[in-house]
């Protein structure tokens, strides 16, 4: 399908001559990274921006680094990126492991985090994932940075909290002081390039403490904080999953549509928490399936 909308193509050579174009155009503005998502709206003609603003030449949103206990992703790293580094493999398998669960090979190597947490689809893979680990959203405008931690930066379905005249630089996460480990369990229909049809995502810590958040399951991806509450301070066990499994209920509203009914995602959303719990806590003491193994249910 080819693209029929005219609008201005625009490459900046530095940041500056970036923000001042979104400074100027705003909402009329679009940025362009990976693609994945803004060229299949161009070409269905649900975006009509009046310029298209490509990043990629951009170095400073290509970093990639951890420094200390801090790892930075720049607007430009990709999910085959983080899928290929050992950093992430080792020091935040949790996104590893939701990063290997998002759409197929070749919108891996094209699709940015930065760009899945922009689109703000509910069912965003790499939501889940960053709101356990507690990840900041770095952006910048004309008139400075902000820092958003992650669990304010989705506003609804499709919205944020990025405001027209700023672009994504970076997000930030940084290395749980203690020692942990996690399972991100997607529901999907079949193999291959499918939107999640919920997702649940554990970070158990040996304090007996967790975080759990969840994707496709609301209007926007969010952590749950009442699941969280009714597992804090207990050993797993049958008596606290269903504890545990009664709590989410009351901090998730799917919907019914294309992809699955109200009632399934519902009834599936409790048998992924109990696997995910299990198998992150299972992999806290060394035990359970490695990260990476086909967590889709």
């Amino acid at each position: 399908m080819p693209i029929t909308a005219e609008f201005e193509y625009v490459k900046p050579k530095d940041m500056d001559e970036a923000l001042h174009v979104f400074s100027f155009y705003r909402e009329k503005a679009r940025a362009l990274a990976g693609g994945t998502d803004l060229v299949v709206h161009l070409k269905e003609n649900l975006a009509r921006p009046e310029v298209v603003v490509d990043l990629k030449a951009l170095e400073e949103l290509a970093v990639f680094e951890m420094k200390g206990d801090t790892l930075r992703l720049g607007a430009l790293v990709t999910f085959s990126d983080l899928i290929a580094s050992p950093v992430v493999k080792n020091k935040f398998p949790l996104l590893w492991e939701a990063s290997l669960t998002v759409a197929s090979v070749g919108v891996r190597n094209r699709a940015t985090v930065a760009g899945n947490i922009c689109s703000a689809v509910p069912s965003a893979d790499s939501a889940p994932a960053l709101a356990v680990y507690e990840a900041e959203v770095i952006v910048r405008g004309i008139k400075g940075e902000r820092r958003i931690p992650i669990g304010g930066w989705f506003t609804g379905p499709k919205k944020t909290a990025l405001l027209p005249e700023e672009i994504v630089t970076a997000v930030e996460l940084k290395v749980p002081s203690r020692k942990n480990a996690g399972c991100y369990m997607k529901l999907s229909r079949y193999d291959g390039e499918d939107l999640a049809q919920g997702g649940v995502a554990v970070l158990a810590f040996s304090d007996n403490t967790y975080r759990v958040a969840v994707c496709a399951l609301g209007p926007k991806p969010s952590r749950c904080p009442g699941t969280e509450a009714a597992l804090n301070g207990s050993k797993l066990g049958e008596k606290v999953l269903a504890r545990a499994k009664e709590a989410i209920l009351q901090e998730v509203f799917p919907i019914s549509d294309i992809r699955s009914s109200k009632e399934y995602r519902l009834h599936m959303t409790q048998i992924m928490l109990e696997r995910a719990l299990e198998i992150a806590v299972s992999r806290l003491f060394g035990k359970g399936p490695k990260y990476g193994t086909e967590n889709i249910v």
